[in-house]
């Protein structure tokens, strides 16, 4: 997995998952800009809508006893990844909205 790769990090205590950018990875654990995932249909609408909104990528860091898995956002067969998902519905690339 490289840095800037767009990713899913699936945390537990509390069980989350985030969507974003992977801006670093050490052995006490990883920097992400993102969001969290149950947000993301609201983020693509906020953008879509150009409206203001309360979503918005933040940069968190993740201590490693919180990370379950990193997985790539890629599409599986049929269905698309993600970022496909937001290029598709919002027209642009995420990583142009994860600056």
């Amino acid at each position: 997995m490289k840095l800037n790769s767009i990713v899913i990090v699936n945390l537990q205590s509390p069980r989350e998952r985030f969507f974003g950018r992977l801006l670093d990875m050490a052995t006490h654990g990883v920097t992400v800009r993102g969001i969290d995932l149950n947000a993301f249909a609201d983020w693509m609408d906020h953008i879509t809508h150009r409206e203001e909104s309360g979503v918005q990528p933040n940069t968190v860091f993740f201590p490693i006893h919180r990370i379950e898995k990193i997985i790539m956002d890629e599409g599986i067969g049929a269905l698309p990844s993600f970022s496909d998902t937001f290029l598709t519905k919002v027209g642009s690339l995420v990583e142009e909205h994860l600056e």
